[in-house]
């Protein structure tokens, strides 16, 4: 159309926007209601793998500064600043939890993981893990809420720790921390 100006969103406004806006800790995106400029060609891939125009974004730091301004609004991903809010794509949860410690036994054992991108989390009440199984092949993908909507797939060697630490509790096999029983499968179903 001739007369108007299109603004087509990009990963480097979108980057210099939340340079602008970031202060000590995480921006306060929740609290920001910019116009919507459309969605941008960036993905989050299951493995946490981020890409702009289908090339990996290799820089740690762009990639940490991509994820303190990410939002979900129900089902979509989107990356805001004051200004402007474009929708990405994310294939699994926007987050990778790579590793945990785990502190203290039984009830009283504390979980902490730590994302792909330096985020931390106490598995507990404000931080519920919760395990999708593949209805096809019983598969298990475990995720902990890590902040406002989002999630972290927990990994494979994660997990599999994990497990040598999970108890039985009414009829579960599952996981204690924070004071707080997160169900894995049914003591049923185990051999």
């Amino acid at each position: 159309m001739s007369g108007q100006n299109v603004v087509t969103p990009s990963a480097e406004g979108i980057a210099a926007s939340a340079r602008s806006a970031k202060g000590k800790g995480l921006p306060p995106v929740h609290k920001w209601n910019p116009p919507f400029c459309g969605d941008l060609d960036m993905r989050i891939a299951r493995d946490g793998t981020w890409f702009y125009l289908g090339t990996p974004i290799g820089r740690f730091e762009l990639v940490k500064l991509f994820s303190s301004i990410l939002r979900k609004d129900g089902d979509k991903y989107f990356l805001v600043t004051p200004v402007e809010k474009v929708g990405i794509t994310v294939d699994d949860a926007p987050f990778v939890a790579v590793d945990f410690e785990a502190a203290g036994e039984g009830k009283a054992q504390r979980l902490t993981f730590e994302t792909h991108v330096g985020d931390y989390a106490l598995a507990g009440p404000d931080h519920p893990i919760r395990v999708d199984r593949d209805p096809g092949t019983g598969e298990p993908s475990p995720y902990i809420h890590i902040r406002a909507d989002l999630e972290a797939l927990i990994d494979r060697k994660s997990f599999y720790r994990l497990i040598d630490l999970g108890v039985h509790h009414e009829d579960w096999f599952g996981l204690w921390s924070d004071g707080e029983f997160f169900p894995i499968i049914p003591s049923a179903e185990l051999p």
